[in-house]
């Protein structure tokens, strides 16, 4: 049903190679399937609730072996009027991939990688991380009952996220660099020592995340929006979720793909800039720096892809400040009770942004993602907002301080 291809020179492998860039060219790959042999059931889709592997016909995964789940996808896609006021804008939506089981969307593609590990007969899995990507690794490891490495840059992981690792049994090693330096050590560990990579480059990791598409039609009633909004870091989420959206569209349930919209911080936007360039391919951000730490890539490894999806979408890609980020992370939070890490607010902060300069229309129906859950970086919200106000144990003291105007 599916072999890899290069994306650069077509060069093909099959569903039993080990191998995470092309052999001959060291191009990106892609899961390509014969979508003539694949038939979905509409009144099964439309009884059923979503999942990760309600999909499972377009997922490449062996049909005899179990995944390795922890009940992964489903999230909400919460319609939020009171934000879409706020930002001038007709129809929004908020597809939140926080209340995934670890708390980010890393882990539909976690899920689809690790069963392939197991189907390939790998013992160990390993990864590079910002954060998220080294919890759902340590988690769907344990629960695959096999070990996980992870690679961190030192200092610059939230502690929710490496407290994930750490409890769920993972090696966790912190590395004096940054994260595109740890993910250079960590695809050579991978090579040398027959370890399983499971960072985006890994095409098996971007199939899970291609559901978050699939969920987005399935949940407006199988209707296709304007636009999807996301943070962009490494970029693999904005490549696998256009992918969904094309193979939902080349297997005949909709006519259309929304125009993907990639939002990136100032501080490490190196698509953004490949972009406004007319660009194919990027400069890599050499010192990246943002509050958001999530997206805190300088080197994105699925950039090409990424690119490809917003040029063929007629989408775009822009760039947002941290104080814009903090402030849609508050404006989630207070207007909706949606509570994100603040690259999840990218999305929200880039809506507002491309509306206010009249790039994007009011009339437009919108779906921003947002990716990891409030909890993720509680610090950032520590160091943010106002603190609790002391108060003395009686009456008059908490009245005073609870119609207090400060």
């Amino acid at each position: 049903m599916y072999h890899l291809e290069c994306i650069e020179c077509g060069k093909r492998y099959t569903e039993s190679d080990v191998v995470y860039t092309c052999g001959e060219c060291n191009g990106l790959l892609d899961v390509i399937y014969d979508y003539s042999t694949i038939e979905l059931d509409m009144n099964k889709l439309k009884k059923q609730c979503p999942s990760v592997w309600k999909y499972r016909e377009i997922l490449p995964i062996d049909e005899t072996q179990e995944p390795i789940s922890i009940e992964e996808g489903g999230t909400p896609l919460y319609r939020c009027d009171r934000l879409a006021d706020k930002i001038g804008i007709k129809g929004l939506y908020v597809k939140h991939e926080g209340l995934n089981p670890t708390g980010s969307f890393k882990d539909r593609g976690m899920t689809v990688g690790v069963s392939k590990a197991i189907e390939l007969g790998m013992k160990t899995v390993a990864c590079a991380s910002t954060g998220n990507t080294s919890a759902s690794l340590g988690i769907y490891g344990a629960r695959a009952g096999i070990p996980a490495v992870v690679l961190l840059p030192e200092g610059k992981v939230a502690l929710g996220k490496v407290a994930q690792a750490l409890m769920h049994g993972a090696k966790v090693l912190s590395v004096r660099g940054n994260f595109d330096e740890a993910l250079v050590l960590v695809r050579q560990l991978c090579d040398d020592e027959k370890f399983y990579l499971l960072n985006s480059v890994n095409p098996y990791r971007l199939e899970g995340q291609k559901t978050i598409g699939f969920e987005i039609i399935d949940q407006l009633g199988f209707n296709v929006p304007e636009r999807v909004v996301l943070p962009v870091g490494n970029a693999g989420n904005i490549t696998a979720i256009y992918k969904g959206f094309k193979e939902f569209m080349n297997i005949g349930i909709t006519d259309k793909v929304p125009r993907m919209t990639g939002i990136q911080s100032e501080g490490a936007a190196p698509i953004v800039d490949a972009y406004r360039n007319g660009r194919d391919d990027i400069t890599p951000e050499k010192n990246p720096d943002t509050i958001a730490t999530a997206i805190r890539i300088g080197n994105p490894v699925n950039a090409k892809k990424a690119l490809k999806a917003i040029y063929e979408s007629n989408g775009m890609a822009d760039t947002v400040t941290d104080d814009e980020i903090v402030q849609a992370q508050r404006d989630l939070a207070q207007l909706e009770g949606i509570g994100v890490e603040p690259a999840s607010a990218s999305s929200v902060a880039g809506l507002k942004k491309l509306v206010n300069d009249g790039i994007i229309g009011k009339d437009e129906t919108v779906v921003c993602v947002t990716t990891g859950h409030l909890l993720k970086d509680p610090q950032e919200v520590v160091d943010v907002c106002p603190k609790p106000v002391v108060v003395d144990a009686t009456m008059e003291s908490i009245r005073n301080a609870v119609f207090s105007d400060k």
